[in-house]
């Protein structure tokens, strides 16, 4: 009897963890897809790259968060975290490709991942120089500067096109926004932390209705294919763009650091810098590998700290399981190829809130900050208004040699580097004590 006992519990705590593992995929995985979809579509993949791409890149998802959740002596932060595209390299990787192709993206990534895995170790023990002015700043850009994006894919995608901004495109992304903001304002729980995914899904439908989606990618789509390295291009290397990439790299370590540090609060774990190092380490194996098999960098989900502080469990199994579910997707084009027939519109809807959000979470950090000392005011100041200035005139370069072009045309570069250098050379700076 007890026997039978135990068995039961193992089955019930065995299907919680499915559960509670499909929760974290279902949080992270229109965030997951986003990446692909927006490089893709700036690049012009056709439907079978796009389908690859977005299935191969769920795939390494699930590789790279296995890395990070399992720790060994050298990589993994062994806590609950699940990793995902980062959406700082989108517009820097679309540079890249659109100037010296999608192998250079490849290339660089590669260098990027290479970068982080060997300064892991020393990038866990400068932690002081990246204060909330510094982080607050980044985060305020990456979410702000990327408005436009939305804007121009709520409007249709393409501005050269005659439906550029139709009454249907812009009907579309409204209805999106309205489903977000409804399921954020009124749903709780899981429903709420998902409110995201359910409205791409709704306003997919809704586009549907309305004659605006194509069934055809899905039907032309393959059932079964294994990632493979190099599918899309074979890697070239270039030293531009690698710094740019070895650049944002950086900007994606000090992200994945507020989440470290998020999630040892909830789990009652106090870091390590040899912790924190074996973090980055994995991160920079996971991006390796986005590099080697044609997907995008990856860096440390923050949606799934809300997952774990709503569902109250703080171990590791529900991930393992989350990883099982996001290989078996990755394994499906078919799958991968229904993230293809979202129209921009929806996307752009979503994306305004998602990245408007990122924006105010930003302003949020900045609310630490003591902006009565006029060294925290120039340093937010300047590279907050220098990034705007790049987005919205980057031409101004446009006499510059095409190395640094790459390195000081993205908004979220500059403002780190502005930031972080700011925050060096400025009298007055307090060290922090992590």
């Amino acid at each position: 009897m007890e026997s039978n006992t135990r068995t039961s519990t193992g089955r019930f705590n065995k299907l919680r963890n499915l559960i509670l593992g499909l929760q974290h995929v279902l949080a992270m995985y229109s965030g997951g897809i986003l990446v692909p979809l927006l490089i893709g579509a700036a690049l012009h993949f056709n439907a079978q790259q796009m389908a690859y791409l977005i299935s191969a890149d769920i795939f390494m998802t699930a590789i790279g968060t296995l890395f990070q959740v399992k720790g060994t002596r050298y990589t993994g932060i062994a806590m609950p975290v699940v990793i995902g595209s980062a959406v700082q390299t989108v517009s820097p990787l679309i540079n890249i490709g659109s100037t010296l192709g999608i192998g250079a993206m490849y290339g660089a990534t590669i260098a990027a991942g290479i970068f982080v895995f060997l300064i892991g170790g020393l990038f866990s023990r400068l932690r002081q120089f990246f204060p909330p002015v510094v982080t607050g700043s980044l985060i305020t850009v990456i979410g702000f500067t990327l408005i436009p994006v939305g804007f121009q894919n709520w409007g249709g995608g393409d501005t050269a096109a005659k439906s550029f901004g139709s009454l249907t495109n812009l009907s579309i992304g409204l209805v999106t926004m309205l489903i977000i903001l409804l399921f954020t304002i009124f749903a709780k729980g899981f429903i709420k932390s998902i409110a995201i995914l359910l409205g791409i899904i709704l306003g997919t439908v809704f586009a549907g209705l309305l004659g605006e989606v194509s069934l055809q990618p899905v039907a032309e789509a393959s059932w079964f294919h294994m990632p493979t390295p190099f599918f899309l291009a074979t890697p070239t290397f270039h030293w531009s763009a690698m710094i740019t990439m070895m650049i944002v790299a950086l900007t994606s370590m000090m992200e994945s650091t507020g989440v470290y540090f998020a999630l040892a609060d909830l789990t009652g774990r106090k870091l390590t810098n040899e912790d924190m190092a074996k973090g980055y380490r994995a991160e920079g194996l996971a991006v390796i590998l986005s590099g080697l098999f044609n997907t995008f960098p990856y860096s440390t989900f923050s949606q799934n700290v809300g997952v774990v502080r709503l569902s109250g469990v703080k171990t590791r199994q529900p991930i393992y399981y989350a990883v099982l579910i996001l290989l078996l997707i990755g394994l499906l084009p078919k799958f991968g190829a229904l993230a293809t027939i979202i129209p921009s519109s929806v996307l752009g809807g979503a994306m305004i809130i998602l990245f408007g959000t990122i924006g105010v979470q930003g302003v949020t950090i900045l609310k630490q900050v003591d902006f009565n000392a006029e060294r925290n005011l120039m340093i937010a100041g300047i590279s907050i208004g220098a990034a705007i200035g790049v987005t919205v005139y980057p031409q101004i370069f446009q006499h510059l040699p095409e190395l640094v072009k790459l390195v000081i045309e993205n908004s979220v570069v500059i403002t780190s580097v502005l930031a972080v250098l700011l925050n060096i050379l400025l009298p007055g700076r307090e060290k922090e004590v992590n």
